[in-house]
């Protein structure tokens, strides 16, 4: 029998609570969803107003893995979507997740949580701005810190403010509040940031997604910046075999040059213990909490 369980007067079916998800830590669906429960206050306020897409894999990362944009077949009409026409459908609309029933019910489909830079009052006019630093072996996160640490050092020449976080999987994600910006013009410049950065440091550096020329260096991908991209969002767990989280992070953890890698059994903790750290990356409000910078 299906458990069924209320939240926030919304009634759900949660479904194969003790299937196995993440096998190297036999972490369970049941686990997953008491995670979303407990850092949804965290969560939810970078998901706020956002149209988001789902990376699915209900069989965990070894099964079927598949990448959706649309609203999932019996998505309940009590879940907010909004539209966002695509070239391919001019009528197309997707979810948004914003208050601790919803984030359940996308829980319970076993999905990884990717947002773009964008929300759904202003469409295609970035609020933040985000550099996704993708290590090609045997480089690995310890050198995107050393990206991180030249890319927050840029920016700041540039009157920007960096966060990090880790992307949940190999690298590290530098993102940057922005005075709402077409994102096209936003593209634009993290490509020149990123361009600058391989002519600076170009035995480290990379701006091109070309995979023979990745090995030993730390990728600056730029263009999820563009419109129709997305990115992990902050405490989401992803497809690993391993139940990790993309965390945000220090910057003097990074300066440590650590192998940073959190699980779902280490994020309350770090809650407790720094707070949200990418709380200055929230509007909810349409002013942002802190000043986000202009682009030059």
């Amino acid at each position: 029998m299906t458990p069924i369980t209320e939240v926030e007067g919304r009634r759900l079916a949660l479904s194969n609570l003790e299937k196995v998800i993440h096998p190297a830590t036999g972490t369970t669906k049941g686990e997953i969803l008491h995670y979303y429960a407990t850092t949804a206050g965290a969560i939810l306020p970078h998901l706020h107003d956002r149209p988001l897409s789902f990376l699915r894999y209900p069989d965990g990362p070894d099964g079927q893995l598949f990448f959706t944009k649309n609203p999932p077949p019996g998505t309940p009409d009590w879940v907010r979507t909004v539209a966002v026409p695509r070239s391919e459908d001019k009528n197309a609309r997707q979810v948004v997740v914003e208050v601790l029933a919803s984030l359940i019910w996308a829980a319970n489909l076993v999905v990884e949580f990717h947002t773009p830079q964008w929300q759904a009052a202003r469409p295609a006019v970035a609020d933040r701005m985000v550099f996704d630093l993708d290590p090609g072996p045997p480089a690995t996160i310890v050198e995107c810190c050393s990206v991180a640490l030249w890319l927050r050092e840029r920016l700041a020449a540039d009157g920007l403010h960096a966060y990090a976080k880790t992307s949940g999987s190999k690298g590290l994600h530098v993102l940057v509040p922005v005075e709402p910006t077409p994102s096209e013009k936003v593209s634009a410049y993290a490509k020149s940031i990123a361009i600058e950065g391989e002519a600076a440091l170009p035995g480290l550096i990379l701006h091109r997604m070309k995979r023979s020329l990745r090995p030993g260096k730390v990728f600056v991908d730029h263009s999820q910046n563009a419109a129709a991209k997305t990115t992990a969002a902050p405490y989401t767990l992803r497809a690993r075999t391993e139940p990790t989280v993309s965390t945000p992070v220090t910057w003097e953890e990074i300066e440590a040059h650590q192998n940073l890698v959190f699980r779902i059994g280490d994020i309350a903790p770090r809650l407790d213990r720094h707070g949200d750290l990418l709380e200055p990356l929230i509007d909810l409000s349409g002013a942002g909490r802190l000043p986000a910078g202009p682009l030059p």
